[in-house]
């Protein structure tokens, strides 16, 4: 392949998203030294975060996306502290970008990885092996709203919280898990309402997939509403194939899946801009667990396979299987962090990613 040198803009946060980003990057810079001077990466370092709002009163600078804008892709590692309220962190970096950069689709795959227990006494490999596919951008997490009347006294507080819901929104996320679907050996998306409480939004979700649906005959379709979705991660995990919801239920229903997968320590997830009209950002999705961090002992297989989805969204897919080829081999030694019930260290775990990426 021809020279190529990516841009990666790099923000560890906070926790554990300080330790486990720099062993996504000791990943990445393996597979460029492995390359033969075909491929490598330029990495820029921003000390965004709530360290940095309790020392300036901003998440990001002000600037933030436009000094973001001009990388190949973003490198995200955790948003949360103790000391800072968790709806201004969210919001004032994670949210921030996401939105500024109309990262619509939030892809999450679910994968039982060899080695690996599930709590699910009959899992499998074969059983847990999905993608959910969460609208990224509008849905309940819109930030419309507000609190009023507090001045009146007597709990007379009013808050109001709207979900936003566009037809344009909702088509261009319900395309994408089918054109994702096509690509697994059982092409299927199931659709994760709430229709019959939500009487508006959640019915024009349904009608827009139902319409969407007639463009691809050769995905299988289904519709669910979430609480039996719940149920069915859970009493049936092998009848999954993509799973497309709203953005808070794509959330829960993620957290939900990992956890049946293991742990949230291999939650991996890629914030995607399909149209490329700005970077994407691929991140871990454990969060920022501020009770493991310092102890090194954080799992860093979510941020070593986002930075596998990082690789597939830049086109550069031999690299990012060797990667996943690389955590399953991990885990299937028994190479396990302590989420996981091992002993293994945040460094060991890559040291031994890296020698399987040596072959």
């Amino acid at each position: 392949m021809e020279p190529r040198t990516i841009r990666i803009a790099v923000i560890p946060g906070d926790g554990i998203g300080k330790e486990v980003v720099p062993e996504g990057l000791r990943v990445l810079n393996h597979l460029a030294d492995r390359s033969g001077g075909h491929l490598s990466f330029e990495f820029e370092s921003f000390p965004w975060g709530c360290e940095y709002y309790l020392a300036t009163g901003r998440m990001m600078d002000a600037d933030g996306l436009e000094r973001l804008a001009p990388f190949d892709a973003i490198y995200f590692g955790a948003v949360g502290g103790p000391n800072v309220p968790d709806h201004i962190s969210l919001w004032g970096l994670r949210l921030a970008i996401c939105q500024g950069f109309d990262q619509y689709a939030s892809i999450r795959p679910v994968q039982l990885l060899p080695g690996i227990t599930s709590p699910l006494r009959s899992a499998s490999p074969e059983s847990i092996d999905w993608v959910v596919v969460r609208e990224n951008s509008e849905g309940e997490y819109s930030g419309i709203g507000g609190r009023n009347l507090a001045g009146r006294g007597g709990a007379s507080e009013v808050a109001l919280q709207t979900a936003l819901f566009t037809e344009k929104g909702c088509e261009r996320i319900i395309r994408y898990a089918f054109n994702l679907a096509r690509s697994r050996s059982h092409p299927k998306v199931t659709s994760v309402t709430k229709s019959n409480a939500q009487q508006y939004a959640m019915t024009l979700w349904d009608e827009v997939f139902a319409r969407v649906a007639t463009d691809y005959p050769d995905v299988e379709t289904e519709q669910f509403l979430v609480d039996a979705m719940a149920a069915r991660f859970v009493l049936r995990p092998e009848s999954l194939e993509v799973v497309v919801g709203s953005n808070l239920f794509g959330d829960i229903l993620s957290d939900l899946g990992s956890a049946l997968a293991g742990s949230l320590g291999i939650a991996a997830s890629a914030n995607i801009d399909p149209e490329r009209q700005h970077p994407s950002m691929f991140e871990p999705g454990h969060g920022s667990a501020p009770d493991i961090a310092g102890q090194r002992v954080a799992n860093p297989i979510a941020a070593i396979w986002s930075a596998a989805l990082m690789l597939e969204h830049l086109h550069l897919p031999e690299q990012a299987a060797a990667i996943v080829d690389a955590i399953k081999a991990v885990t299937a030694a028994g190479v396990l962090t302590p989420d996981l019930g091992g002993t293994a260290t945040t460094r060991a775990v890559t040291d031994v990613v890296l020698s399987h990426l040596d072959g």
